[in-house]
């Protein structure tokens, strides 16, 4: 567990470490746990040059301007679209790539609590945002981050710790409960993670449980259990909530803490004094792909062995298989195709 003044300390020392310019993406960043998070990049950073993409101009026009404030010597460009649909992502990535060489770090929070239907491309909802889009981003950006110097990370906030069974059978989680759903969600976000490092081990991901943390995607619940279990999270929630500056300050520190390096190369982020490199995915020390929970800690051995047990089925890469045939069918070709530039 790592403490919030440990945290604190560390995001301190970003402004020392990192040189100024540092190039970051967030998605979903008009809201929520995405917002606090980029505020926090933006107070802390030298000059930074920030894109974050959301759905609201309204609420994008106040968030530059508080980043402004924080920071007179940033860059803060906000992005329209609805990244449900993987066509947008593929919109959005290249606008970004057509400006930017390299890109130190991609923060991924999207999300929507509706489920029960598909978008126009034939994805459940809830999994279009929290899974297809996020590994979608990764993919196509995966060159620029592989191109950054100093910091090369990806963190996408679901819900790192809590592994589940994946069936191969129901991917899109149309048929299960919630529980199993996120379960299913959360291994499946792991072993893309893991085939994505394999290809970019210079980079490393974070997968993490935010907490009970007050946003406004429950604004979006459409299953009725679901608007009963969040009706008593909001009695007690007072009671159990991390407050939103603190998580945005616990994501920063997610996103540029070397407890957190990759399995190779020598951007690592900032050291903390006794602060220990954290196990990943696969049980090993400083693997470069971490299922972290909401105070820093690495998945427990229980998850481990889940993570384990499915890749001894061949999971890793049917769910793999499975994440590419989907952007083969929505956007042809291209869609499995993983762009590498030959010189940075």
């Amino acid at each position: 567990m790592i403490s919030l003044s440990e945290v604190q300390a560390s995001n301190a020392q970003i402004a020392k470490i990192f040189p100024p310019g540092l190039v970051a993406v967030f998605v979903g960043a008009t809201n929520g746990i995405g917002e606090a998070a980029l505020k926090e990049f933006a107070l802390s950073a030298r000059s930074p040059r920030a894109y974050f993409i959301g759905r609201s101009e309204e609420a994008a026009g106040r968030i530059k301007t508080e980043c402004r404030q924080l920071n007179p010597e940033g860059e803060f460009i906000f992005i329209k679209a609805d990244i449900s649909l993987i066509r947008n992502v593929d919109l959005v990535t290249r606008e970004i790539q057509s400006k930017e060489k390299s890109i130190n770090l991609l923060f991924l929070s999207c999300g929507t609590l509706r489920s029960g239907k598909d978008t126009t491309e034939g994805l459940h909802t809830i999994l279009a945002a929290a899974y297809y889009a996020r590994t979608r981003f990764i993919l196509n950006l995966l060159p620029e981050l592989k191109c950054a110097t100093h910091l090369r990370r990806v963190v996408t906030v679901l819900a790192g710790t809590h592994e589940g069974a994946i069936d191969e059978t129901d991917f899109q989680v149309r048929k299960m409960s919630m529980l199993k759903g996120r379960g299913q969600t959360v291994s499946m976000t792991d072993f893309a993670l893991e085939t994505l490092a394999e290809k970019a081990p210079e980079v490393s991901f974070v997968h993490d449980y935010p907490g009970v943390v007050k946003t406004g995607i429950t604004r979006e619940v459409s299953s009725p259990i679901a608007r009963v279990l969040f009706r008593v999270v909001s009695v007690i929630g007072p009671l159990v909530y991390i407050p939103i500056r603190e998580s945005g300050e616990r994501h920063l520190f997610f996103a540029t803490s070397a407890v957190y390096p990759p399995r190779a190369g020598d951007a690592v982020g900032v050291k903390i004094v006794g602060g220990e490199v954290v196990r990943g995915t696969d049980g090993v020390v400083g693997s470069g792909v971490y299922s972290v929970g909401e105070k820093g800690e690495a998945a427990g051995k229980g998850a481990v062995k889940v993570l384990d047990g499915l890749r001894g089925m061949g999971m890793k890469e049917k769910v793999w298989g499975h994440t590419l045939g989907e952007f083969g069918r929505i956007v042809g070709s291209r869609g499995s195709r993983l762009r590498f530039q030959l010189s940075c």
